[in-house]
Protein backbone atom coordinates (compact mmCIF):
# COMPACT_ATOMS: atom_id res chain seq x y z
CA UNK A 1 0.00 0.00 0.00
CA UNK A 2 1.25 3.49 -0.86
CA UNK A 3 1.53 6.51 1.41
CA UNK A 4 -1.47 8.81 1.57
CA UNK A 5 -1.65 12.52 2.37
CA UNK A 6 -4.59 13.76 4.42
CA UNK A 7 -5.63 17.09 5.91
CA UNK A 8 -5.97 17.19 9.70
CA UNK A 9 -9.51 18.01 10.80
CA UNK A 10 -8.17 20.11 13.65
CA UNK A 11 -5.15 22.17 12.47
CA UNK A 12 -5.94 21.85 8.73
CA UNK A 13 -2.34 20.91 7.95
CA UNK A 14 -1.44 18.01 5.71
CA UNK A 15 -0.06 14.82 7.25
CA UNK A 16 1.12 11.57 5.73
CA UNK A 17 -0.11 8.07 6.52
CA UNK A 18 2.69 5.62 5.74
CA UNK A 19 2.25 2.03 4.51
CA UNK A 20 3.24 0.60 7.92
CA UNK A 21 0.57 2.81 9.50
CA UNK A 22 -2.09 1.28 7.27
CA UNK A 23 -0.84 -2.18 8.19
CA UNK A 24 -1.18 -1.36 11.88
CA UNK A 25 -4.70 0.06 11.49
CA UNK A 26 -5.68 -3.09 9.60
CA UNK A 27 -4.28 -5.24 12.41
CA UNK A 28 -6.35 -3.49 15.10
CA UNK A 29 -9.35 -3.04 12.76
CA UNK A 30 -9.71 0.73 13.00
CA UNK A 31 -9.97 3.25 10.17
CA UNK A 32 -7.09 5.66 9.42
CA UNK A 33 -7.05 8.80 11.59
CA UNK A 34 -8.38 12.19 10.59
CA UNK A 35 -6.09 14.04 13.04
CA UNK A 36 -2.34 14.57 12.57
CA UNK A 37 0.19 13.16 15.07
CA UNK A 38 0.54 16.34 17.13
CA UNK A 39 -3.18 17.04 17.29
CA UNK A 40 -3.86 13.47 18.39
CA UNK A 41 -1.34 13.81 21.22
CA UNK A 42 -2.72 17.20 22.23
CA UNK A 43 -6.27 15.83 22.28
CA UNK A 44 -5.30 12.87 24.51
CA UNK A 45 -3.49 15.15 26.93
CA UNK A 46 -6.56 17.31 27.49
CA UNK A 47 -7.80 14.33 29.52
CA UNK A 48 -4.68 14.09 31.69
CA UNK A 49 -4.36 16.27 34.76
CA UNK A 50 -1.31 15.47 36.87
CA UNK A 51 -0.53 18.70 38.74
CA UNK A 52 -3.72 20.72 39.26
CA UNK A 53 -5.05 19.64 42.67
CA UNK A 54 -8.03 21.02 44.58
CA UNK A 55 -10.06 20.62 47.72
CA UNK A 56 -13.66 19.61 47.15
CA UNK A 57 -16.42 17.72 48.93
CA UNK A 58 -16.61 13.96 48.68
CA UNK A 59 -19.86 13.26 46.83
CA UNK A 60 -20.64 10.36 49.16
CA UNK A 61 -19.50 11.50 52.60
CA UNK A 62 -19.51 15.28 52.22
CA UNK A 63 -16.03 15.47 53.74
CA UNK A 64 -13.19 17.49 52.22
CA UNK A 65 -10.88 15.53 49.91
CA UNK A 66 -8.01 16.30 47.55
CA UNK A 67 -9.03 15.95 43.93
CA UNK A 68 -7.85 16.53 40.39
CA UNK A 69 -11.39 17.76 39.67
CA UNK A 70 -12.00 21.34 40.76
CA UNK A 71 -15.08 21.95 42.93
CA UNK A 72 -16.86 23.87 40.15
CA UNK A 73 -17.02 20.71 38.01
CA UNK A 74 -20.47 19.07 38.19
CA UNK A 75 -19.13 15.57 38.73
CA UNK A 76 -19.47 12.75 41.25
CA UNK A 77 -16.06 12.58 42.95
CA UNK A 78 -15.15 10.39 45.92
CA UNK A 79 -12.08 9.64 48.00
CA UNK A 80 -9.78 7.12 46.35
CA UNK A 81 -9.88 4.80 49.37
CA UNK A 82 -13.67 4.70 49.16
CA UNK A 83 -13.44 4.20 45.41
CA UNK A 84 -11.31 1.10 45.91
CA UNK A 85 -13.59 -0.19 48.67
CA UNK A 86 -16.65 -2.44 48.52
CA UNK A 87 -19.27 0.04 49.72
CA UNK A 88 -20.57 0.76 46.22
CA UNK A 89 -21.12 -1.15 42.98
CA UNK A 90 -19.99 0.20 39.56
CA UNK A 91 -22.80 -1.78 37.92
CA UNK A 92 -25.37 0.44 39.69
CA UNK A 93 -24.46 3.23 37.27
CA UNK A 94 -24.68 1.18 34.08
CA UNK A 95 -26.72 2.36 31.09
CA UNK A 96 -28.40 0.71 28.14
CA UNK A 97 -26.99 1.92 24.84
CA UNK A 98 -29.22 4.50 23.11
CA UNK A 99 -29.08 4.35 19.32
CA UNK A 100 -30.78 7.75 19.10
CA UNK A 101 -27.85 9.63 20.66
CA UNK A 102 -24.23 9.89 19.41
CA UNK A 103 -21.84 7.61 21.26
CA UNK A 104 -19.58 10.32 22.69
CA UNK A 105 -22.56 12.26 24.04
CA UNK A 106 -23.75 9.13 25.84
CA UNK A 107 -20.24 8.62 27.22
CA UNK A 108 -20.13 12.15 28.62
CA UNK A 109 -23.49 11.73 30.35
CA UNK A 110 -22.40 8.37 31.75
CA UNK A 111 -19.07 9.73 32.99
CA UNK A 112 -20.64 12.77 34.62
CA UNK A 113 -22.85 10.61 36.85
CA UNK A 114 -20.30 7.94 37.67
CA UNK A 115 -18.22 8.12 40.89
CA UNK A 116 -14.69 9.18 39.94
CA UNK A 117 -11.53 8.83 42.01
CA UNK A 118 -10.44 12.11 43.54
CA UNK A 119 -6.87 11.10 42.74
CA UNK A 120 -5.55 8.34 40.48
CA UNK A 121 -3.33 6.51 42.92
CA UNK A 122 -3.31 2.74 43.29
CA UNK A 123 -1.42 0.48 45.69
CA UNK A 124 -0.34 3.51 47.70
CA UNK A 125 0.96 3.58 51.26
CA UNK A 126 1.14 6.93 53.04
CA UNK A 127 1.17 8.67 49.67
CA UNK A 128 -2.20 10.40 49.53
CA UNK A 129 -0.94 13.37 47.52
CA UNK A 130 0.56 11.32 44.69
CA UNK A 131 -1.35 11.36 41.42
CA UNK A 132 -1.27 9.08 38.39
CA UNK A 133 0.85 6.83 40.56
CA UNK A 134 1.24 3.09 41.01
CA UNK A 135 2.91 1.51 44.04
CA UNK A 136 3.90 4.60 46.01
CA UNK A 137 5.34 4.37 49.53
CA UNK A 138 5.86 7.31 51.90
CA UNK A 139 5.89 9.78 48.98
CA UNK A 140 4.47 13.26 48.49
CA UNK A 141 3.41 15.32 45.46
CA UNK A 142 4.73 12.91 42.88
CA UNK A 143 2.98 12.37 39.55
CA UNK A 144 3.29 9.88 36.70
CA UNK A 145 5.24 7.44 38.82
CA UNK A 146 5.69 3.71 39.35
CA UNK A 147 7.35 1.92 42.24
CA UNK A 148 8.66 4.79 44.34
CA UNK A 149 9.72 4.98 47.99
CA UNK A 150 10.22 8.18 49.98
CA UNK A 151 10.16 10.41 46.91
CA UNK A 152 9.05 14.05 46.94
CA UNK A 153 8.07 16.63 44.30
CA UNK A 154 8.84 14.59 41.17
CA UNK A 155 7.26 13.69 37.84
CA UNK A 156 7.67 10.90 35.33
CA UNK A 157 9.76 8.64 37.56
CA UNK A 158 9.98 4.90 38.20
CA UNK A 159 11.87 2.65 40.62
CA UNK A 160 13.12 5.64 42.64
CA UNK A 161 14.04 5.78 46.32
CA UNK A 162 14.85 8.61 48.72
CA UNK A 163 15.01 11.40 46.15
CA UNK A 164 13.46 14.78 45.35
CA UNK A 165 12.67 17.13 42.46
CA UNK A 166 13.22 14.73 39.58
CA UNK A 167 11.81 14.68 36.06
CA UNK A 168 11.91 11.55 33.88
CA UNK A 169 14.38 9.65 36.07
CA UNK A 170 14.49 5.89 36.58
CA UNK A 171 16.19 3.39 38.91
CA UNK A 172 17.94 6.04 40.97
CA UNK A 173 18.50 6.69 44.70
CA UNK A 174 19.47 9.60 46.95
CA UNK A 175 19.34 12.17 44.13
CA UNK A 176 18.07 15.71 43.65
CA UNK A 177 17.07 18.06 40.84
CA UNK A 178 17.87 15.80 37.89
CA UNK A 179 16.34 15.61 34.40
CA UNK A 180 16.37 12.53 32.14
CA UNK A 181 18.75 10.37 34.18
CA UNK A 182 18.88 6.66 34.98
CA UNK A 183 20.59 4.07 37.14
CA UNK A 184 22.38 6.58 39.35
CA UNK A 185 23.16 7.16 43.01
CA UNK A 186 23.69 10.48 44.77
CA UNK A 187 23.36 12.52 41.60
CA UNK A 188 22.59 16.23 41.89
CA UNK A 189 21.62 19.06 39.49
CA UNK A 190 22.37 16.90 36.43
CA UNK A 191 20.91 16.06 33.02
CA UNK A 192 21.15 13.03 30.72
CA UNK A 193 23.37 11.05 33.08
CA UNK A 194 23.50 7.26 33.20
CA UNK A 195 25.06 5.05 35.89
CA UNK A 196 26.71 7.97 37.65
CA UNK A 197 27.57 8.24 41.33
CA UNK A 198 28.23 11.11 43.72
CA UNK A 199 28.34 13.76 41.00
CA UNK A 200 27.09 17.33 40.58
CA UNK A 201 26.21 19.42 37.53
CA UNK A 202 27.10 16.83 34.92
CA UNK A 203 25.62 16.63 31.43
CA UNK A 204 25.65 13.69 29.02
CA UNK A 205 27.85 11.52 31.22
CA UNK A 206 27.94 7.74 31.72
CA UNK A 207 29.60 5.54 34.27
CA UNK A 208 31.10 8.49 36.13
CA UNK A 209 31.94 8.80 39.80
CA UNK A 210 32.86 11.93 41.73
CA UNK A 211 32.61 14.40 38.86
CA UNK A 212 31.65 18.06 38.97
CA UNK A 213 30.55 20.60 36.31
CA UNK A 214 31.57 18.47 33.34
CA UNK A 215 30.04 17.04 30.18
CA UNK A 216 30.54 14.28 27.59
CA UNK A 217 32.40 12.07 30.07
CA UNK A 218 32.59 8.28 29.86
CA UNK A 219 33.69 6.11 32.80
CA UNK A 220 35.62 8.90 34.49
CA UNK A 221 36.31 9.77 38.11
CA UNK A 222 37.54 12.93 39.80
CA UNK A 223 36.89 15.29 36.89
CA UNK A 224 36.06 18.90 37.79
CA UNK A 225 35.26 21.55 35.20
CA UNK A 226 36.45 19.09 32.56
CA UNK A 227 39.87 18.71 34.18
CA UNK A 228 41.14 15.31 35.29
CA UNK A 229 42.33 15.52 38.90
CA UNK A 230 43.82 13.13 41.37
CA UNK A 231 41.49 11.79 44.03
CA UNK A 232 43.22 13.90 46.67
CA UNK A 233 43.07 17.12 44.66
CA UNK A 234 39.43 16.56 43.68
CA UNK A 235 38.36 15.95 47.27
CA UNK A 236 40.33 19.00 48.43
CA UNK A 237 38.60 21.31 45.92
CA UNK A 238 35.23 19.69 46.52
CA UNK A 239 35.41 20.29 50.27
CA UNK A 240 36.13 23.95 49.65
CA UNK A 241 32.80 24.37 47.87
CA UNK A 242 29.91 25.85 49.77
CA UNK A 243 27.27 23.45 48.44
CA UNK A 244 24.85 24.27 51.24
CA UNK A 245 24.64 27.90 50.11
CA UNK A 246 21.72 28.98 47.95
CA UNK A 247 23.75 31.75 46.31
CA UNK A 248 26.57 29.33 45.53
CA UNK A 249 24.22 26.81 43.92
CA UNK A 250 22.46 29.57 42.00
CA UNK A 251 25.81 30.66 40.58
CA UNK A 252 26.69 27.07 39.65
CA UNK A 253 23.37 26.59 37.90
CA UNK A 254 24.13 29.60 35.72
CA UNK A 255 27.59 28.19 34.99
CA UNK A 256 26.01 24.84 34.12
CA UNK A 257 23.74 26.42 31.50
CA UNK A 258 26.72 28.16 29.89
CA UNK A 259 28.76 24.96 29.99
CA UNK A 260 26.04 23.00 28.19
CA UNK A 261 26.28 25.37 25.21
CA UNK A 262 29.94 24.40 24.82
CA UNK A 263 29.25 20.66 25.03
CA UNK A 264 28.84 18.41 22.04
CA UNK A 265 25.21 17.42 21.73
CA UNK A 266 24.37 14.11 20.16
CA UNK A 267 21.62 14.55 17.55
CA UNK A 268 19.49 12.23 19.68
CA UNK A 269 19.92 10.54 23.04
CA UNK A 270 19.65 6.93 21.86
CA UNK A 271 21.10 3.98 23.79
CA UNK A 272 21.26 0.28 22.87
CA UNK A 273 18.61 0.70 20.21
CA UNK A 274 18.11 -0.24 16.55
CA UNK A 275 16.14 1.47 13.80
CA UNK A 276 14.65 4.21 15.99
CA UNK A 277 13.93 7.93 15.81
CA UNK A 278 12.96 10.49 18.43
CA UNK A 279 14.80 11.29 21.66
CA UNK A 280 15.65 9.71 25.01
CA UNK A 281 15.34 6.16 23.73
CA UNK A 282 16.86 3.23 25.60
CA UNK A 283 16.68 -0.47 24.63
CA UNK A 284 14.25 -0.07 21.75
CA UNK A 285 13.84 -1.59 18.32
CA UNK A 286 11.97 -0.35 15.29
CA UNK A 287 10.41 2.62 17.07
CA UNK A 288 9.81 5.91 15.31
CA UNK A 289 9.04 9.37 16.58
CA UNK A 290 9.23 8.10 20.15
CA UNK A 291 10.34 10.00 23.26
CA UNK A 292 11.27 8.95 26.79
CA UNK A 293 10.89 5.24 26.08
CA UNK A 294 12.99 2.44 27.55
CA UNK A 295 13.32 -1.17 28.69
CA UNK A 296 12.12 -3.21 25.75
CA UNK A 297 10.08 -1.06 23.38
CA UNK A 298 9.53 -2.59 19.95
CA UNK A 299 7.55 -1.83 16.80
CA UNK A 300 6.07 1.38 18.16
CA UNK A 301 5.36 4.77 16.64
CA UNK A 302 4.47 8.20 18.05
CA UNK A 303 4.80 6.99 21.64
CA UNK A 304 6.17 8.93 24.61
CA UNK A 305 6.95 8.27 28.29
CA UNK A 306 6.55 4.54 28.03
CA UNK A 307 8.61 1.84 29.69
CA UNK A 308 9.06 -1.91 29.88
CA UNK A 309 7.88 -4.41 27.28
CA UNK A 310 5.76 -2.24 25.04
CA UNK A 311 5.14 -3.70 21.59
CA UNK A 312 2.97 -2.75 18.64
CA UNK A 313 1.70 0.48 20.18
CA UNK A 314 0.98 3.60 18.14
CA UNK A 315 0.02 7.15 19.11
CA UNK A 316 0.04 6.56 22.85
CA UNK A 317 1.43 7.89 26.10
CA UNK A 318 2.29 9.14 28.52
CA UNK A 319 2.35 6.29 31.00
CA UNK A 320 2.22 3.16 28.84
CA UNK A 321 4.02 0.04 30.08
CA UNK A 322 3.87 -3.74 29.68
CA UNK A 323 1.40 -3.52 26.81
CA UNK A 324 1.15 -5.35 23.53
CA UNK A 325 -1.03 -3.85 20.82
CA UNK A 326 -2.38 -0.46 21.83
CA UNK A 327 -3.59 2.67 20.10
CA UNK A 328 -4.52 6.14 21.31
CA UNK A 329 -4.21 5.30 25.01
CA UNK A 330 -2.38 6.68 28.04
CA UNK A 331 -1.73 5.59 31.64
CA UNK A 332 -2.47 2.09 30.45
CA UNK A 333 -0.96 -1.39 30.37
CA UNK A 334 0.84 -3.07 33.32
CA UNK A 335 0.25 -6.37 31.57
CA UNK A 336 -2.38 -6.71 28.87
CA UNK A 337 -3.09 -6.16 25.21
CA UNK A 338 -5.31 -4.80 22.48
CA UNK A 339 -6.28 -1.65 24.34
CA UNK A 340 -7.74 1.10 22.17
CA UNK A 341 -8.76 4.65 23.13
CA UNK A 342 -8.34 3.92 26.84
CA UNK A 343 -6.95 5.68 29.89
CA UNK A 344 -6.01 4.15 33.23
CA UNK A 345 -6.78 0.60 32.11
CA UNK A 346 -4.49 -1.96 33.71
CA UNK A 347 -4.08 -5.76 33.44
CA UNK A 348 -6.72 -5.91 30.71
CA UNK A 349 -7.38 -7.42 27.28
CA UNK A 350 -9.57 -6.21 24.42
CA UNK A 351 -10.82 -3.02 26.03
CA UNK A 352 -11.98 0.05 24.08
CA UNK A 353 -13.11 3.57 25.01
CA UNK A 354 -12.86 2.81 28.72
CA UNK A 355 -11.50 4.55 31.80
CA UNK A 356 -10.18 3.34 35.13
CA UNK A 357 -10.77 -0.39 34.62
CA UNK A 358 -8.67 -3.26 36.00
CA UNK A 359 -8.17 -7.01 35.48
CA UNK A 360 -10.89 -7.12 32.85
CA UNK A 361 -11.44 -8.16 29.25
CA UNK A 362 -13.82 -7.41 26.41
CA UNK A 363 -15.10 -4.07 27.65
CA UNK A 364 -16.49 -1.21 25.58
CA UNK A 365 -17.16 2.26 27.02
CA UNK A 366 -16.90 1.21 30.67
CA UNK A 367 -15.70 3.01 33.80
CA UNK A 368 -14.45 1.67 37.09
CA UNK A 369 -14.89 -2.04 36.46
CA UNK A 370 -12.70 -4.64 38.14
CA UNK A 371 -12.41 -8.28 37.12
CA UNK A 372 -15.28 -8.12 34.62
CA UNK A 373 -15.82 -9.14 31.01
CA UNK A 374 -18.32 -8.62 28.20
CA UNK A 375 -19.61 -5.26 29.46
CA UNK A 376 -20.78 -2.12 27.63
CA UNK A 377 -21.50 1.11 29.55
CA UNK A 378 -21.20 -1.01 32.72
CA UNK A 379 -23.97 -3.36 31.64
CA UNK A 380 -23.23 -7.10 31.72
CA UNK A 381 -23.92 -9.17 28.56
CA UNK A 382 -23.37 -12.71 27.43
CA UNK A 383 -20.34 -13.26 25.22
CA UNK A 384 -22.48 -13.56 22.10
CA UNK A 385 -24.62 -10.53 22.90
CA UNK A 386 -21.55 -8.45 23.75
CA UNK A 387 -19.87 -8.93 20.37
CA UNK A 388 -23.15 -8.48 18.52
CA UNK A 389 -23.89 -5.20 20.33
CA UNK A 390 -20.31 -3.96 19.94
CA UNK A 391 -20.55 -4.26 16.16
CA UNK A 392 -23.88 -2.42 16.16
CA UNK A 393 -22.40 0.40 18.26
CA UNK A 394 -19.41 0.80 15.94
CA UNK A 395 -21.79 1.01 12.99
CA UNK A 396 -23.88 3.55 14.89
CA UNK A 397 -20.77 5.63 15.69
CA UNK A 398 -20.04 5.83 11.98
CA UNK A 399 -23.60 6.55 10.88
CA UNK A 400 -24.40 9.03 13.69
CA UNK A 401 -21.04 10.66 14.50
CA UNK A 402 -20.46 13.21 17.22
CA UNK A 403 -19.87 16.71 15.85
CA UNK A 404 -18.15 19.20 18.17
CA UNK A 405 -18.55 22.98 18.39
CA UNK A 406 -15.96 23.53 15.67
CA UNK A 407 -17.64 21.11 13.27
CA UNK A 408 -15.05 18.34 13.75
CA UNK A 409 -16.53 14.91 13.15
CA UNK A 410 -15.82 11.99 15.50
CA UNK A 411 -16.55 8.47 14.31
CA UNK A 412 -15.24 5.13 15.52
CA UNK A 413 -11.46 5.21 15.49
CA UNK A 414 -11.01 8.64 17.08
CA UNK A 415 -10.14 9.33 20.71
CA UNK A 416 -12.65 11.24 22.87
CA UNK A 417 -13.34 14.82 21.72
CA UNK A 418 -11.30 17.37 23.66
CA UNK A 419 -14.39 19.46 24.41
CA UNK A 420 -15.78 16.59 26.51
CA UNK A 421 -12.80 16.51 28.84
CA UNK A 422 -13.68 17.06 32.52
CA UNK A 423 -10.71 19.46 32.76
CA UNK A 424 -9.99 22.94 31.53
CA UNK A 425 -7.19 22.97 28.98
CA UNK A 426 -4.76 24.81 31.25
CA UNK A 427 -5.29 22.27 34.04
CA UNK A 428 -3.84 19.50 31.90
CA UNK A 429 -0.56 18.23 30.51
CA UNK A 430 -1.73 19.53 27.12
CA UNK A 431 -0.88 23.03 28.34
CA UNK A 432 2.58 21.83 29.41
CA UNK A 433 3.50 20.37 26.03
CA UNK A 434 1.25 22.39 23.71
CA UNK A 435 0.94 25.76 25.50
CA UNK A 436 -1.87 28.03 24.34
CA UNK A 437 -3.24 31.39 25.39
CA UNK A 438 -6.71 31.74 26.84
CA UNK A 439 -8.11 33.18 23.61
CA UNK A 440 -6.79 30.26 21.57
CA UNK A 441 -8.27 27.72 23.97
CA UNK A 442 -11.69 29.35 23.97
CA UNK A 443 -11.61 29.59 20.18
CA UNK A 444 -11.11 25.81 20.10
CA UNK A 445 -14.31 25.41 22.09
CA UNK A 446 -12.45 24.21 25.18
CA UNK A 447 -12.55 25.29 28.80
CA UNK A 448 -10.09 27.69 30.45
CA UNK A 449 -9.74 27.87 34.22
CA UNK A 450 -9.09 31.29 35.66
CA UNK A 451 -6.32 31.58 38.21
CA UNK A 452 -7.71 31.07 41.68
CA UNK A 453 -7.28 33.78 44.28
CA UNK A 454 -5.00 32.32 46.92
CA UNK A 455 -5.35 33.63 50.43
CA UNK A 456 -2.07 32.33 51.76
CA UNK A 457 -0.47 34.62 54.29
CA UNK A 458 3.29 34.09 54.12
CA UNK A 459 5.15 34.30 57.39
CA UNK A 460 8.53 34.65 55.69
CA UNK A 461 9.73 35.83 52.30
CA UNK A 462 12.08 33.75 50.18
CA UNK A 463 14.67 36.50 50.27
CA UNK A 464 14.75 36.27 54.07
CA UNK A 465 15.52 32.54 54.21
CA UNK A 466 18.97 31.59 55.53
CA UNK A 467 21.43 31.29 52.67
CA UNK A 468 22.99 28.11 54.04
CA UNK A 469 21.11 24.96 55.01
CA UNK A 470 23.33 24.72 58.11
CA UNK A 471 21.72 27.90 59.44
CA UNK A 472 18.13 26.69 59.01
CA UNK A 473 16.26 26.10 62.27
CA UNK A 474 13.81 23.26 62.90
CA UNK A 475 11.04 25.86 63.15
CA UNK A 476 11.20 26.40 59.36
CA UNK A 477 8.62 23.61 59.00
CA UNK A 478 6.08 25.90 60.67
CA UNK A 479 6.64 28.79 58.27
CA UNK A 480 4.64 29.69 55.18
CA UNK A 481 7.24 30.77 52.63
CA UNK A 482 6.40 33.26 49.93
CA UNK A 483 7.34 31.90 46.49
CA UNK A 484 9.89 34.11 44.80
CA UNK A 485 7.66 34.28 41.70
CA UNK A 486 4.70 35.58 43.73
CA UNK A 487 2.24 34.16 41.19
CA UNK A 488 3.54 36.40 38.42
CA UNK A 489 4.87 33.56 36.26
CA UNK A 490 2.87 31.20 34.04
CA UNK A 491 3.94 28.07 35.91
CA UNK A 492 0.88 27.32 38.06
CA UNK A 493 2.63 29.11 40.89
CA UNK A 494 1.17 28.34 44.30
CA UNK A 495 2.45 31.76 45.53
CA UNK A 496 3.56 30.15 48.80
CA UNK A 497 4.86 26.82 50.06
CA UNK A 498 5.99 24.95 53.16
CA UNK A 499 8.95 22.78 54.00
CA UNK A 500 7.91 19.36 55.31
CA UNK A 501 9.90 17.64 58.06
CA UNK A 502 10.95 14.85 55.66
CA UNK A 503 12.07 17.45 53.15
CA UNK A 504 14.19 19.27 55.74
CA UNK A 505 15.87 16.00 56.74
CA UNK A 506 16.75 15.39 53.09
CA UNK A 507 18.19 18.88 52.58
CA UNK A 508 20.33 18.58 55.68
CA UNK A 509 21.52 15.08 54.87
CA UNK A 510 22.77 16.06 51.42
CA UNK A 511 23.76 19.66 52.17
CA UNK A 512 21.15 21.21 49.85
CA UNK A 513 19.94 24.80 50.39
CA UNK A 514 16.25 25.54 50.80
CA UNK A 515 14.38 26.29 47.56
CA UNK A 516 13.06 29.80 46.92
CA UNK A 517 10.21 28.83 44.63
CA UNK A 518 7.24 26.48 45.05
CA UNK A 519 7.03 22.97 43.64
CA UNK A 520 4.95 24.06 40.62
CA UNK A 521 7.56 26.61 39.57
CA UNK A 522 10.40 24.14 40.15
CA UNK A 523 8.63 21.53 38.01
CA UNK A 524 8.31 23.95 35.12
CA UNK A 525 11.95 24.95 35.44
CA UNK A 526 12.85 21.30 34.87
CA UNK A 527 10.30 20.91 32.09
CA UNK A 528 11.91 23.76 30.17
CA UNK A 529 15.19 21.85 30.11
CA UNK A 530 13.58 19.21 27.93
CA UNK A 531 13.70 19.23 24.16
CA UNK A 532 10.28 19.30 22.50
CA UNK A 533 8.75 16.07 21.25
CA UNK A 534 9.27 17.08 17.66
CA UNK A 535 11.90 16.43 15.00
CA UNK A 536 13.64 18.80 12.59
CA UNK A 537 15.93 17.99 9.68
CA UNK A 538 19.46 19.29 10.27
CA UNK A 539 23.07 18.77 9.23
CA UNK A 540 26.01 17.89 11.45
CA UNK A 541 27.79 20.98 12.80
CA UNK A 542 31.27 19.44 12.79
CA UNK A 543 33.39 21.15 10.20
CA UNK A 544 33.70 19.08 7.05
CA UNK A 545 30.80 16.75 7.86
CA UNK A 546 27.64 16.91 5.77
CA UNK A 547 25.63 14.12 7.39
CA UNK A 548 21.93 14.89 7.77
CA UNK A 549 19.59 13.65 10.46
CA UNK A 550 16.34 14.28 12.29
CA UNK A 551 16.75 15.83 15.72
CA UNK A 552 14.72 17.43 18.50
CA UNK A 553 17.13 20.40 18.44
CA UNK A 554 15.41 23.07 16.37
CA UNK A 555 17.67 24.69 13.71
CA UNK A 556 17.72 28.07 15.47
CA UNK A 557 18.98 26.69 18.78
CA UNK A 558 22.55 27.53 19.87
CA UNK A 559 23.75 24.05 20.89
CA UNK A 560 26.55 22.26 19.03
CA UNK A 561 24.80 19.25 17.46
CA UNK A 562 26.74 16.36 15.90
CA UNK A 563 25.69 13.35 13.89
CA UNK A 564 26.17 9.91 15.44
CA UNK A 565 29.54 9.21 13.82
CA UNK A 566 31.10 12.56 14.72
CA UNK A 567 29.69 12.38 18.23
CA UNK A 568 31.13 8.90 18.75
CA UNK A 569 34.50 9.96 17.34
CA UNK A 570 34.66 12.97 19.63
CA UNK A 571 33.22 11.64 22.90
CA UNK A 572 34.34 8.00 23.00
Amino acid sequence: MNSETKQCQNCKKDFIIEPDDFSFYKKIKVPPPTFCIECKAQRRLTYRNTHSLYKRKDSFSGENIISIYSPDKDLVVIDQKTWWGDSWDPFDYGLDYDFNVPFFEQWRNFRNKFPLQGMSNSKATNSDYCNVAEESFDSYLVSASWKIERVLYSDGVSSIKDSMDLHVVHRTEFSYDDVVCTDSYQLFYSEIAISCVNSYFIYDCRGCTDCFMSCNLRNKSYVMYGEQLSKEEYNKRFKEMNLGSYEFIKEKKEEFEKMKLKCIHRFSNIINSYEVSGNNIDHAKNCHNCYDVSDGIEDCKNVFWSVKNVRDVFDSGPGVGMLQLGYECFDTGAGGGHLLFDSVVYYAENVEYSFNCYNSSDLFACIGLRSKKHCILNRQYSKEKYFELREKIIKHMNEMPYIDKKGIIYRYGEFFPAELSPFAYNETVAQDLFPLKKEQVLDMGLLWKEEEIRNYKPTIKSIDLPDNINDVLDSIVNEIIECEHKGKCRDRCATAFKITPEELIFYRRFNIPLPRICYGCRHYDRLRKRNPMKLWSRSCMKEGCHNEFETSYAPERPEIVYCEKCYQDEVY
